[in-house]
């Protein structure tokens, strides 16, 4: 006897279960745009690094680079916690179907519970890597700021 779960029934399940998928898969779809436009630019600035102008504003240079961190900070936070909504609901559904079938059995409870994990997979799998590229597109960003802080500096003090 085979496994019958796919990650696909979290899509046909009751209204609530296919909003917190649909959000998820959503939030993970945006993501990876933004740890892809991210990848992009910083392999761009890589193989052909950008100089800073002498009056450009630094805030406004480092911009590009900071673009958009904030969506993968939201969802490396939020991701878990909709996942996790999802979770206890599918717990609340099995209940639901133990009061309603009066019995205890695997089935009756098997499908509330898979349904439950399977949302909080779709949360992890939107938080992990918006959470890692969060991570490492701040601290480039972070650095390069700082590395054009210290050379405008030395350019001062060399005038």
């Amino acid at each position: 006897m085979g496994n019958s779960f796919s990650l696909l029934s979290l899509f046909t399940g009751d209204i609530m279960t296919v909003f917190v998928s649909i959000v998820l898969v959503v939030f993970s779809v945006m993501s990876w745009a933004v740890i892809i436009e991210k990848f992009r630019l910083w392999r761009g600035q890589k193989r052909n690094p950008v100089k800073m102008k002498p009056n450009e504003n630094l805030d406004v240079f480092i911009r590009p680079f900071d673009k958009n961190l904030w969506f993968l900070s939201m969802v490396s936070y939020i991701s878990p916690f909709i996942g996790l909504f999802g979770t206890v609901w599918g717990v609340m559904d099995s209940f639901a179907s133990i009061g309603v079938n009066q019995s205890v059995s695997i089935g009756v409870i098997a499908p509330g519970l898979a349904v439950a994990l399977g949302t909080t997979a779709l949360g992890l799998i939107a938080a992990i890597p918006a959470a890692i590229a969060y991570q490492v597109y701040s601290k480039k960003s972070d650095d390069l700021y700082e590395r054009l802080e210290c050379a405008c500096k030395e350019i001062k003090n060399q005038k």
